[in-house]
This record gives structure tokens, C-alpha cells and sequence, in this order.
């Protein structure tokens, strides 16, 4: 697609010879004789160049410049000076302007310019497109969900992502405290910068300790190299440290060191590395309590607790169970092919009444799960684990039931469906992989 070239001069003879020139280089050329109907047609049209004259009836070219690049960063401006006022080009330039043309100049002069200005528009554009994806993709507005918890959650993160404070993210395992964290950060000014998550609770203390602040070459057995470690990755962006209540008491003093000085060592290092990063903090215990047990560093918890928002459990907002079943249905079945995929009644019905205690990680899950097994268009409640389906076991506590003869049903079904892959059936069914031989062994499967 060819660059749109705007042309902001009130010479028509020379607009015109300009317009031809950059015509015949298949460049589309819009035409304005003042700065104000120059400024009307940006607000219409997508323009990767504007061409302007210093002096316009109505406006001074140099301000026009500086007003254009602040409405429209990603386009290029070049200004078009007279002989003897190369200065005004110059200080167009100072206002954000690419470059500047001395009118008379000859073709072999004009062409390569205005094609390097294209060519650095249009990655501008490129660039703003990608950040709007990211936008779409990690912004609020991905947050799936109208009730009143998530929705007073979603105000508060909104209010302090335009902020550089420190968050703190409270609320149960899978409340989707991540995705809030990713929303805070492309929400803020910090949004072209990176965005670098870690749990604390995965690794070992030593791991930790140079993942997050990096080691010098030598620094221990097996230090082959230097490395940066994630706060100096996260420089001009944001970190997320999910499980922060599992950091260990010594990693909390050097966290706590970052926080309040923006300085930290690298292992093995005895010079301090300077990082300019925001801190976002979650955790599914109480800091507090942790802190009163001698777990959990006081003051460590004051500097990271600045900005506190708690996330609402799946089960205090069962309104939002549908949307957010409908969205994790719809990515699952995309991914095997399936565009036909609708979910019942009853199956909604049964979502609903389900306490949740894994929130949305295990409402994504037992999605995942359900859009697998499904053999027609239509999720049904007989997709679902055995405790959350109808049966006599729903009504009467005191029935028999051969739950025998439905786990064999349902463990022949899964393996038939994965081919016999007892590694993946099991992480299907929910259960370790010894414990699928045991039961094949015990129903005469065999897989």
C-alpha cells in the first residue's frame, strides 16, 4: 500500500509540481494551502509524510510542526524553506521535525529524502500497531467480566497503572492476578518498556537470587558468563513478583534495597547496578500475618503494600462465570480446529454452582478439558467431573452409585481420545501418572 504524502503550501504552482514529482514515485498526495485546512486533514486521513512550507498565511511552519509531531508522533514532517532561511529549517527540525528542503532543490535531492522519511513513518506505524495488539491483548479491557467486585478491582488497578507506585496484588490462587499486572503495566507510561514476570515460590533461593539480580562470570560453580538478572531486564518497565510471600528473608532485604534505592548486587559483583523499574507484587497469603510469624520482613511489606488491590474469588462473582466460560471454550476449541463449539444450559447451570476453590485457573482448565471430550457441538453437563454432574448422588446422599463402572467409562474415553498417551490422559483426568497405571491395571485397560 502506497504512502499517503500530505502537501501544506500556498504556492498552487508549487504544490502542484511537488504532487507530480511524488506521483510518479506512486506516493498518494493530499494538498492543503493553509495550516489549518493542512490540520483538517489529518484529523480524516492517515498520513505517513507531511511536506510544509515555514511561512503559511495563517500559521508560523516551525509551531505547525511541533503541533502536528504532538497529535501525530508517528508522521514525518519535512518543511520547505526559502534561500537565506535554512535557520527556520533548523529549528523546525528542534520541534521534531525529519528534515527540511531549500526550495529550488532538484529531484535527485527531494526523492531520497522523502523515501527515508517514509520509511521511518511507516515503522513508527508499525510499531504503534504492535503496541495497540499488546494493548488489546494485556489491557483492561481483556479483563473478562461486569460484576461488582471485579469491576471495583479493575477502578482501583486503572487509577494506579497511570502511577510509577508499587502494587500489591492480594486474593486466592488463580484469581488472575498475572493479568491484572500485565493490565497496570499497559496501562502505564511504562508500556513500551518490558513487561518480566517470575514466581518466587518456583525456584530455590540461590536460583532466585540470580534470576532476579543477575551474577558475575565465576560468581559459583557453573557461572560460565555474566548475566543481568530480571531487574536489570525490567529496566524502564515493569517486574512481577507473583508468590512474593515465598521469597526468602535474606532475597526480601535485597528486594527491599532495590525498592528503596533503585541499586542492587549481582552475585559475585561488589559494584551496585542501577535499575529504574516499577515493582508489582502478588500473593495469596497474608503479608501481615506472615511478617507477625517472622516470616516476612516488616518494613519490606510497608514498601510494597503503598497501593493494595485484592481480587475478587470466582465464586463472589458468579455472574461473570459465563462470559468467562464462553471466552476459554471459544481459544480451546480454535486450537483443535473447532468453530462449532455452543455451551448448554445446563452446563452454565452446573458452572455456576461450582464453589470454585481453584478460581479461573480451574474454571480454564475444566474448559480445556470438556472442549477436548467433546464429541458433538454442544458442551453438556456429562463433560464435567463426576462430582459436579446430576445424578442420584446430587439428590440423595445415601444412594449407590457405581462410580467404578463411570471412572472406567470415562478413563477408556480419554485415552481414546489422546490415542493412548497415558501422559497426557492423566494430566486430562486430573490425576498423576502412577496413579492412571494403578487404575488400568485395576480395570483391565490397557489403554
Amino acid at each position: 500500500m502506497p504512502a499517503t504524502i500530505l502537501l501544506i503550501d500556498d504556492e498552487p504552482r508549487l504544490r502542484q509540481l511537488l504532487a507530480r514529482i511524488l506521483q510518479l514515485e506512486d506516493y498518494t498526495v493530499l494538498e492543503a494551502d493553509t495550516a489549518r485546512a493542512g490540520l483538517k486533514t489529518l484529523e480524516r486521513e492517515t498520513v505517513q509524510l507531511v511536506i510544509s512550507d515555514v511561512k503559511l498565511p495563517d500559521r508560523n511552519g516551525i509551531e505547525l510542526t511541533q503541533q502536528i509531531k504532538q497529535l501525530y508522533p508517528a508522521t514525518e514532517i519535512i518543511v520547505l524553506t526559502a534561500y537565506g532561511t535554512i535557520q527556520d529549517g533548523v529549528a523546525a527540525i528542534k520541534n521534531g521535525a525529519f528534515d527540511y528542503i531549500t526550495k529550488g532543490d532538484d529531484n535527485d535531492k527531494i526523492i531520497p529524502l522523502v523515501s527515508r522519511a517514509v520509511e521511518k513513518a511507516n515503522l513508527q506505524f508499525r510499531i504503534r500497531q504492535l503496541e495497540e495488539q499488546m494493548s488489546r491483548r494485556h489491557g483492561f479491557d481483556t479483563i473478562v467480566g461486569h460484576s461488582r467486585p471485579l469491576r471495583q478491582a479493575v477502578e482501583l488497578a486503572r487509577k494506579v497503572a497511570v502511577t510509577d507506585t508499587t502494587v500489591l496484588l492480594t486474593g486466592e490462587t488463580g484469581t488472575g492476578k498475572e493479568v491484572f499486572a500485565q493490565a497496570i503495566h499497559q496501562g502505564s507510561p511504562r508500556r513500551n518498556g518490558p513487561f518480566v514476570a517470575i514466581n518466587c515460590g518456583a525456584l530455590g533461593k540461590d536460583i532466585l537470587e540470580s534470576e532476579l539480580f543477575g551474577h558475575r562470570a565465576g560468581a559459583f560453580t557453573g557461572a560460565s558468563r555474566d548475566q543481568k538478572g530480571l531487574f536489570a531486564e525490567a529496566d524502564k518497565g515493569t517486574i512481577f513478583l507473583d508468590e512474593i510471600g515465598e521469597m526468602p528473608l535474606d532475597l526480601q532485604a535485597k528486594l527491599l534495597r532495590v525498592l528503596e534505592t533503585h541499586e542492587f548486587l549481582r552475585v559475585g559483583d561488589t559494584r551496585p547496578t542501577r535499575t529504574d523499574v516499577r515493582v508489582v507484587a502478588a500473593t495469596n497469603r497474608s503479608l501481615e500475618q506472615e511478617a507477625s510469624a517472622g516470616r516476612f520482613r516488616l518494613d519490606l511489606y510497608y514498601r510494597l503494600s503503598v497501593f493494595s488491590i485484592e481480587l475478587p474469588p470466582l465464586r463472589d462473582r458468579r455472574d461473570d462465570i459465563p462470559a468467562l466460560a464462553e471466552l476459554f471454550a471459544r481459544q480451546d476449541a480454535l486450537k483443535i480446529g473447532r468453530r462449532d463449539l455452543r455451551l448448554s444450559p445446563a452446563f452454565v447451570q452446573k458452572l455456576q454452582q461450582h464453589p470454585w476453590k481453584g478460581n479461573i485457573r480451574e474454571l480454564k482448565n475444566l474448559i480445556e478439558r470438556a472442549v477436548i471430550l467433546a464429541d458433538s457441538a454442544e458442551l453438556t453437563p456429562d463433560l464435567l467431573p463426576y462430582e459436579m454432574q446430576d445424578g442420584p448422588a446430587a439428590t440423595d446422599p445415601n444412594a449407590i452409585v457405581d462410580l467404578a463402572t463411570l471412572e472406567q467409562q470415562h478413563i477408556r474415553r480419554v485415552l481414546r481420545h489422546t490415542g493412548g498417551n497415558k501422559t497426557e490422559s492423566a494430566r486430562l483426568l486430573g490425576i498423576g501418572l502412577t496413579t492412571l497405571y494403578r487404575k488400568l491395571a485395576e480395570y483391565g485397560l490397557d489403554g
